[in-house]
């Protein structure tokens, strides 16, 4: 069963994306080098997650202008490997895989990733009801700040992405995918393990709830 209402349009959709993506990557390929080789593989990306990389509701895609370069390059390599999005009930990992694997071409993975870090962040609105905060602020600081820092900001040291500014739906149903073992169980994927480790303290959908309604009140600048 589908678990979102346009999961069938977004496969289709996911066709024509992936030919389109194709043909962009190869003429990024001839001849353009630098910041403008990342602007121009970034074509592929825009159809879902925006011209500003802010990412678009209706298609579940997170907002990616101005995360770390390098968890940028890490996320596409896992995707491109199938470390990341490869179980039977990961929809957005299976539209996510096939874009990945269209930067072949030696150097448009980093570009790509240079580019989209260099990006101005574009904080998401929010859109989920608030939850209890005081509760998510207790077990954000018992639980995340280690990896995430105390701002929500991530440590290139632990591997952990910025968390602030992210859509607070894609928080949550990436808490969700790491509880169920959506995310975070395949053998090489050892942060994502982690990650796994502590969503499974959140012992459920309240839980999750009221940790992202606190990210929600953390600065993100």
């Amino acid at each position: 069963m589908a678990r979102h209402p346009e999961d069938a349009l977004l496969k289709t959709a996911t066709l024509g994306l992936l030919a389109w993506a194709l043909t962009a990557a190869l003429l990024a390929g001839c001849g353009a080098q630098g910041g403008s080789r990342g602007q121009t593989v970034f074509n592929t990306c825009v159809p879902c997650h925006g011209e500003n990389g802010g990412g678009v509701t209706r298609l579940h895609t997170p907002a990616i202008a101005g995360l770390p370069e390098w968890y940028i390059a890490r996320e596409l390599r896992h995707f491109a490997t199938d470390v990341r999005g490869a179980h039977p009930d990961d929809m957005e990992g299976h539209r996510m895989r096939p874009m990945a694997r269209t930067l072949w071409h030696p150097g448009d993975l980093d570009a790509v990733a240079h580019y989209v870090a260099s990006m101005p962040a574009v904080p998401a609105p929010h859109t989920l009801p608030k939850s209890d905060v005081a509760n998510g602020q207790m077990r954000f600081t018992t639980i995340c700040m280690t990896c995430h820092g105390l701002d929500g900001k991530g440590n290139v040291a632990t591997g952990a992405p910025k968390l602030v500014g992210q859509w607070d739906w894609y928080l949550v149903a990436q808490l969700d995918k790491f509880h169920s073992g959506m995310r975070g169980t395949n053998p090489a994927d050892t942060l994502g393990a982690q990650m796994r480790a502590m969503s499974l303290t959140l012992e459920d959908s309240t839980a999750i709830h009221n940790v992202v309604s606190y990210i929600e009140t953390l600065p993100t600048r």
